[in-house]
């Protein structure tokens, strides 16, 4: 399971935010920004700085990206 931080970037699009500004605003290094983008792990602490921000919370710049279809939810009585 890994984390997909393709939220954060689509919200930084949105808001019309440079991601150099976010580094900024939030005190976060470019290696950091690096990490994001390509999904590897990250303190909480940073992400925490980020949703200060952006005043937002987790589930609003990231998901859990399980690499796994959904299996169907069996339904007692209908299977």
């Amino acid at each position: 399971m890994n984390a997909n931080y393709n939220k954060l970037f689509k919200l930084l699009i949105d808001i019309r935010m440079k991601k150099g500004d976010l580094c900024e605003a939030a005190n976060v290094s470019q290696s950091t920004l690096a990490k994001l983008r390509n999904g590897e792990n990250v303190n909480t602490d940073i992400l925490v700085r980020i949703c200060k921000v952006l005043e937002c919370d987790f589930c609003d710049i990231m998901e859990l990206d399980t690499g796994e279809k959904a299996a169907p939810i069996l339904m007692k009585g209908r299977n």
